[in-house]
Formats: C-alpha cells, sequence, structure tokens
C-alpha cells in the first residue's frame, strides 16, 4: 500500500513552482514595489545582489575539477549554442508563416521572429538547471557564452530575418557579465578551494533558489507595469497563446532532438540543453527592441511576444523541474553499484 502524500509533502516537493505563483500573485497585487521605478531599486538589487548571489553560490558549490571536464564538452556546446541561435531561427520563421494563416497581429509575429533572435539569460536557466539536478557547470559556461555570442550574432540574426539590425552596447555587456556573473564565481571557486568551505552549514541551494524568487517577482512586477498602449485583447491572447504553444514544441523537441544522442549527453546534460537551449534573455532584448523600433507606433505589439516569453519560460521551468529531478533520481537507482 502506497502512502499516502499530504498536502505539506505536496508543498515542500513543489515548493519552488508555488514560490512562483506566489511571486506572480504578489506582483499583480502590488507591481509598484518590484518595478524599476519602485523602492526597491531593481537596477541594482537584481543585477548586483540577486544575480551575484546566485553565481556566488554556484562558485562554492562547483568541484574545479567538473570546471575543467566541463570546457571539453565541446558537444554539448556546439548543441546549446546551434540549437539557440539557428535551429530556433529557423524553427520560428516555420512557426511564425503557419500563425499567419490565423490572421495573428502582424506586428506580434515581427516580435516572436525578434525573440527568437536574442541569446539565452544568465540566472533563469543556471538555478533551474541546478533545481533539476542537471550539469549546473555546463549551465553556466553556455549562459556566458551565449551571451557574448549574442553581442555579435543576435543583430546579425536580426539583420537575416527582420532586415534591421543594431548596435549591441559591447562593452557594457562585457563589463555587465564580468561583474555580475564571472567575479562572483572566481570568488565563490576561492572561497571554496582556500578555506575548504563547502556550504554543508548552510542550505545555499535553497538560498540560491530564493535569489530566483526575487528575481522573478521583480521580472513580474516590470511586467505588470509595462503600458499596453494599442494592444487590443485579441493581440494579447494571440501572443499568449503563441509564446505558450512554441515553448512546450521547443522545450519537446530540445528534449527529443538530444536523447536522440545519448552516447554524447548523460541525463544531466540533456536537462542543461532543455533549459539552456530554449531561454531566452529579456535583459539584452528590451533595449534592442527600443532601439530597433523607436519611434515605431507599434512598438508595444512587437515587444509583447519577449515580455510573455520571459516569464513563460519560468513557469513552464518550475512546472517540469520536479519531474526532471525525479527523472534524474530514478536513473541514479537503476545504475549497477560500482
Amino acid at each position: 500500500m502506497k502512502p499516502r502524500i499530504t498536502v505539506y509533502d505536496y508543498l515542500r516537493k513543489h515548493w519552488l513552482l508555488v514560490g512562483i505563483l506566489t511571486c506572480i500573485f504578489f506582483a499583480g497585487i502590488y507591481p509598484e514595489l518590484g518595478s524599476k521605478n519602485g523602492p526597491l531599486h531593481t537596477e541594482y538589487s537584481v543585477k548586483y545582489g540577486a544575480v551575484t548571489v546566485i553565481f556566488l553560490i554556484s562558485g562554492i558549490s562547483l568541484k574545479t575539477e567538473s570546471i575543467y571536464e566541463t570546457f571539453q564538452q565541446h558537444n554539448l556546446h556546439f548543441f546549446i549554442q546551434g540549437f539557440t541561435f539557428i535551429f530556433i531561427p529557423i524553427f520560428t520563421q516555420i512557426f511564425v508563416h503557419l500563425l499567419n494563416y490565423f490572421g495573428v497581429n502582424q506586428w506580434v509575429l515581427r516580435g516572436l521572429v525578434t525573440v527568437a533572435c536574442m541569446p539565452p539569460p544568465v540566472s533563469s536557466a543556471v538555478i533551474l538547471t541546478r533545481a533539476a539536478d542537471g550539469n549546473e557547470t555546463a549551465a553556466i559556461f553556455n549562459s556566458v557564452l551565449g551571451s557574448f555570442l549574442g553581442v555579435v550574432i543576435t543583430p546579425l540574426l536580426l539583420l537575416i530575418n527582420l532586415g534591421f539590425t543594431t548596435l549591441v552596447p559591447l562593452l557594457a555587456t562585457i563589463i555587465q557579465l564580468v561583474t555580475t556573473v564571472l567575479i562572483p564565481l572566481f570568488l565563490g571557486q576561492i572561497i571554496r578551494n582556500f578555506t575548504g568551505f563547502r556550504g554543508h552549514t548552510l542550505p545555499l541551494n535553497t538560498i540560491g533558489q530564493c535569489a530566483l524568487l526575487f528575481v522573478i517577482y521583480t521580472t513580474f512586477c516590470d511586467t505588470f507595469e509595462t503600458p499596453e498602449h494599442h494592444l487590443s485583447a485579441a493581440d494579447v491572447l494571440a501572443s499568449v497563446f503563441s509564446v505558450l504553444l512554441m515553448q512546450i514544441i521547443l522545450l519537446g523537441l530540445s528534449h527529443a532532438i538530444a536523447q536522440c544522442f545519448q552516447k554524447h549527453f548523460t541525463i544531466q546534460d540533456v536537462i542543461t540543453i532543455i533549459f539552456c537551449s530554449t531561454h531566452k534573455s529579456l535583459t539584452l532584448g528590451i533595449p534592442i527592441l527600443r532601439i530597433l523600433f523607436h519611434g515605431y507606433s507599434h512598438l508595444s505589439q512587437i515587444s509583447l511576444p519577449l515580455l510573455i516569453y520571459h516569464p513563460t519560460q519560468i513557469i513552464l521551468g518550475g512546472l517540469i523541474v520536479t519531474q526532471l529531478k525525479d527523472w534524474v533520481q530514478l536513473h541514479r537507482s537503476k545504475r549497477p553499484p560500482v
């Protein structure tokens, strides 16, 4: 007879998803608190606070030898970057062509194409990979690599797919990545190797996930605060449906294709692929859209898919984290003892 699962047990197992939904609820009630112009000063508390904490914890937790091993996983890096910058833009062009038959707003469709050209984010994909027991080191490496590549590749993709291009602030992007990702990682490795601290006395994983929840909360505050000028209910519904369907298909395809290369990828690698190859950056995307379409009366329709895509990828990620973690545990239990 199977033991009964109580509400407490369920909430404890799926607490990250519950936390995400709670963040959305409170952001909807009072978005002014966590918005860009709010009292929390998210331009500093998120960028140089929560994100820095996430990668400092990663630096403390990661084994140095695993970092060296990750650098050698060329097949994994090539797959993730190829899926992000080649497969998704091609897939989106086909997807948009099909949506065109259903009368979806042309500017919303352009917004979807713009989303497809964006690089991966540097926080959500990493912390979700960590929460699902995936290859965290590879997630960090590919998120940072994708952000650097996006400085060059994203404008080229926009030129090819839309006929628009823009100069991404190269120096500012590099400084932000170094200060919020690389320096915290380096400090974490110094703490680990020179002090012997491994974080066993502190719930580092829980602290990192709480930092992610703060990022999620502020993201939704900005989403709810964004004015929806010139947006009809049909545009909003079409964008939500299109983005949700697009992400579900991409998650399924990334998993299915990665599974075809079982000889090259472990289950932890597949989890990294699922998150890192399908997530898109809002931080770089919004400034690019502001530059590209400044003065356009249809800027709100173009921006809408990206504004929806970012929180949606977090919600879908939270929904599948527990299942992926159980998948890893099941695989480990089937391994023959060494």
